[in-house]
């Protein structure tokens, strides 16, 4: 029988109480929820593929896996992408928790994530009965060979983003051993500095052109504010795309048909998501020279929605000083005991809230 931890964000409770006692309000940087709109010409789509009385298909509307495959073509470099290698998913964190079951993972294998890590990596080795492994040095496995390797480039916390070439060499060790390489790339849009751009384990700079042995994992919650929407997909090895697919038919994991058709929309446009981008950038802008100013040190933080930073004190020690200012960040710790010094502050607020933040700092 496997045991999951407990859920890391309970803990956070007391101090979201004390900060919303302050005469301002929150200033909730706790958590990378969008607040934005979602964009019109997506609600549009939604609402005018409401009726929808049969079911719609796992593998998805073959309009959405060539919305997909070209999105990757145009914005992310993969020049070589595949519909027939793409298949839609009911958010990607249900993907992160179900993949190593999906991929029939289970006792006496390994599955392998970052030390500072979204806490979901081991909670999907956990369920399928694997062992859940920390490590950001694949050497440090000797001889064993991992069922699958977790990368995540822009990291969620820290925002570091992994070069090609590291990324390669990664490819390079899992082929030669036989394990699943997979890619969470939620915040492959957001990259924030020209010297750190993001790039996709599916990149030809990458893979060599080949996606034997890889799986990209993205989502529109981010870049197009749909995480109510649950919305996103997985592309890579043909072969492996197709084992997903035979096992979700018979789960029932099926995108809703109004959700796909909002899919296109979102992924053909690419206007909606250079504007949102500048939200961000104006906020961390704000968020950086604030917490900056008042003593923090950011670390990383060159890509994703949030700023890794510390005072060199506990973690907690942070999380309750800037409550008793109104202003709730994550601790480090939910990430890893490598985080315990660091806090998450997520610029996904409004800009007034940003603006609040700013000035009580």
């Amino acid at each position: 029988m496997f045991t999951l931890p407990d859920f890391p964000w309970d803990r956070l409770e007391p101090y979201k109480e004390l900060a919303g006692r302050h005469p301002g309000g929150i200033v909730d940087l706790s958590v990378g929820t969008p607040v934005d709109p979602t964009p019109e010409p997506i609600r549009a789509a939604l609402a005018a593929a409401a009726d929808a009385p049969g079911y719609p298909m796992t593998y998805g509307r073959p309009e959405l896996r060539d919305s997909i495959a070209g999105w990757l073509r145009r914005r992310v470099g993969v020049i070589d992408a595949d519909p027939a290698a793409v298949l839609p998913v009911i958010g990607t964190k249900e993907l992160v928790a179900w993949l190593p079951t999906l991929l029939g993972a289970g006792p006496g294998d390994r599955v392998v994530f970052p030390e500072l890590a979204y806490p979901t990596y081991d909670v999907g080795a956990r369920l399928a009965g694997a062992e859940p492994v920390a490590t950001d040095g694949l050497l440090s496995l000797g001889p064993a060979t991992p069922k699958i390797v977790w990368v995540n480039s822009p990291s969620n916390p820290t925002g570091k983003v992994l070069p090609a070439e590291h990324l390669r060499k990664v490819v390079a060790w899992a082929r030669e051993r036989g394990s699943i390489v997979v890619s969470d790339e939620c915040y492959l849009e957001f990259g924030w500095e020209p010297d750190h751009t993001p790039v996709s384990i599916l990149h030809p700079d990458v893979c060599e052109g080949s996606h034997e042995g890889l799986l990209a994992v993205n989502s529109l919650s981010k870049r197009s504010n749909m995480a109510g929407y649950r919305a996103g997909f997985v592309a890579g090895d043909a072969a492996l795309i197709k084992r997903l697919l035979e096992v979700r038919k018979h789960a029932g994991m099926i995108v809703p048909a109004p959700i796909q058709a909002a899919m296109i929309a979102a992924f053909d446009d690419d206007a909606h998501v250079d504007e949102q981008r500048e939200r961000y950038a104006r906020r961390r802008a704000v968020l950086r020279a604030a917490f900056e100013g008042h003593g923090f040190r950011i670390d990383h933080s060159e890509a994703s929605l949030y700023l890794w930073a510390t005072r060199d004190e506990a973690c907690w020690d942070t999380v309750a000083y800037l409550a008793e200012r109104g202003v709730l960040v994550g601790p480090g710790e939910f990430y890893g005991p490598g985080g315990g010094r660091h806090v998450r502050i997520a610029f996904t607020a409004t800009d007034e809230r940003v603006a609040e933040a700013a000035t009580r700092l």
